[in-house]
């Protein structure tokens, strides 16, 4: 996904650059380090996870200083340990102190995303199920939080409101009934495959009915999920989500349903601890 976007990537470092360093640049390392400096650093992880963002990471150091070495010792969707390096860093001091916030700013966010997703993948191994990002993204960053997810073992829903239809509470409040929403949709974009989200069983039978390609279960607990298991019996796809957490994902998994979406996996992931040293 990274390597296609390599524009909007750009963008979104460069806007985290500008943020960081605004006009003057560095101040600090600018009057401590006046003349060319050369230095040696690393890399290194402070916490076990799930590495993602080490390519951008290195796009940092090398749109603020392309002089900077930055040498990966790992790959995105690797394991890391505590006390492991991570990449072996050498330049001036200016190039490496002043994109060394912002290269970690990614790597810790996006690396605890991964890791976050690798424990939702893991709870629901055992069954036929796959785990789901959502739009709720940091504004700005949902190209490589997404990523991210896809790096821990995830799947991606929609990237955004243009690319899938996906019929919510308002839509249906706004059409009428669910079915009505269906129809308009499908009216209005033949070619795309239509997800309409419901919110109790008479919907669910009532969507089922259209033919729709994939009902979304809105917190619905695990008992109704269960029945609309049941009631759709294979016919289409079926998506739970709305209060997922690790400690229910696995008895939601055991259900049945194809798909299960996730929003805290980008939404309330803690960053991997990784720090950059200097020697």
């Amino acid at each position: 996904m990274i390597k296609t976007h390599q524009e909007e990537l750009e963008k979104i470092i460069n806007n985290a650059l500008k943020e960081d360093l605004g006009t003057c640049g560095d101040i600090t390392t600018q009057a401590i380090f006046p003349t060319t400096k050369k230095i040696k650093g690393f890399v290194q992880s402070e916490s076990s996870g799930i590495l993602a963002g080490i390519e951008i990471a290195a796009k940092v150091f090398e749109m603020v200083d392309s002089s900077t070495v930055f040498k990966a010792e790992f790959k995105d969707g690797d394991k890391v340990k505590e006390g492991q390096l991570i990449a072996k860093l050498e330049g001036d001091v200016c190039g490496i102190l002043s994109a060394e916030r912002v290269a970690l700013n990614f790597l810790q966010h996006l690396s605890g995303i991964a890791t976050l997703t690798s424990k939702f993948v893991k709870k629901v191994k055992p069954y036929k199920v796959d785990i789901y990002d959502t739009r709720k993204t940091t504004p700005g960053l949902r190209l490589i939080e997404k990523y991210a997810v896809k790096v821990g073992g995830g799947c991606n829903h929609r990237m955004g409101l243009y690319d899938a239809i996906l019929i919510k509470d308002n839509h249906i409040a706004g059409a009428g009934s669910v079915r009505r929403a269906i129809e308009f949709a499908c009216k209005g974009c033949p070619d795309k495959k239509i997800e309409v989200e419901t919110e109790n069983l008479e919907q669910v039978k009532e969507a089922l009915e259209t033919g729709v390609d994939i009902i979304m279960l809105d917190n619905m607990d695990v008992k109704t999920i269960k029945k609309a298991v049941e009631i759709v019996d294979g016919r289409t796809i079926l998506e739970a989500s709305g209060g997922i957490t690790l400690d229910n994902v696995e008895e939601v998994a055991k259900t049945g349903v194809d798909r299960i979406s996730v929003g805290a996996i980008t939404q309330a992931s803690t960053p991997l601890n990784i720090s950059i040293e200097l020697k």
